[in-house]
């Protein structure tokens, strides 16, 4: 049984991730088109040019506020929200990410590249919006949380590959964490909604 404390913490995170709720209140960020270019170029370089680069930009508005001096209680910085765990490893694969994970060009540029790594892990036949969700589910909890949903789904007789089958169980993985994962990833679908 939860604690009142433990319930109000839960209330609290799901109004920050959901709120605001509705996708017009997204509007706003179709006029904040400073870091465009960076979203562009490198949804074009690791997704290739048919990709839709809105999308990284909907899970940076998600992540940050497109705030690039944004900062969490754990670490991540920028953007995107990257760990310095994470970037040091992107850098080493990414010999094209020079500078720091401070810096919104190469902070953008991180995230996006990371979010391909995530997309390749996920290639098994799922429908295109569920494998966005499964990227951004990893983004947000990590993949291996995800792998985790997985095998408790296909145990309890859900499809693994939808991510609708991970909603169900990720609790069982995450905790209440996967309040935040769940909210973040119908977040981001909300803002995409609205950019153009």
């Amino acid at each position: 049984m939860c604690s009142k404390g433990r319930t109000m913490k839960i209330i609290l995170i799901l109004l920050l991730i959901l709120l605001p709720c509705s996708a017009q209140a997204f509007e706003r960020y179709n006029h904040v088109v400073k870091y465009d270019r960076y979203f562009s170029k490198y949804s074009k370089r690791y997704f290739g040019p048919g990709f839709e680069w809105h999308i990284f930009k909907a899970q940076a508005i998600a992540e940050s506020n497109l705030m690039a001096k944004a900062k969490s209680r754990v670490g991540a910085v920028g953007i995107m929200q990257i760990m310095p765990g994470t970037f040091k490893e992107i850098k080493q694969k990414a010999a094209s990410i020079k500078g720091s994970r401070a810096q919104p060009r190469w902070n953008i540029a991180a995230g996006i590249y990371y979010n391909r790594e995530i997309w390749k892990l996920w290639k098994a036949k799922r429908p295109y919006q569920d494998r966005l969700s499964f990227m951004f589910g990893s983004y947000n909890a990590g993949k291996g949380n995800i792998l985790k949903a997985q095998v408790i789904a296909e145990k309890e007789g859900l499809d693994p590959n939808l991510w609708k089958s991970i909603e169900d169980v990720l609790n069982r993985v995450t905790g209440e964490g996967s309040h935040e994962t769940i909210g973040y990833v119908r977040k981001i679908k909300k803002i995409k909604e609205v950019l153009r």
